[in-house]
């Protein structure tokens, strides 16, 4: 099984593969009180879709405006 981090400007990603597939875990850790997880999924192409990259970016704008209220 391989596992890395990486960063994706405020976003970070974990990788993980195994005999299973290929796997993305999106998240922001930048707040004291939490890790928020915006979006989880097993990839079935080479590249994410568009579709996963969208719905992490709009939780976490969604995350950030209701954090401001």
């Amino acid at each position: 099984m391989r596992n890395h981090l990486r960063p994706l400007g405020r976003v970070n990603e974990i990788r993980i593969r195994d005999k299973n597939g290929a796997f993305r875990i999106m998240y922001v850790a930048k707040f004291l009180d939490a890790v928020y997880v915006l979006h989880a999924f097993q990839k079935k192409t080479q590249k994410t879709a568009k579709a996963d990259i969208e719905l992490a970016r709009q939780r976490y704008l969604w995350l950030i405006s209701s954090r401001k209220e």
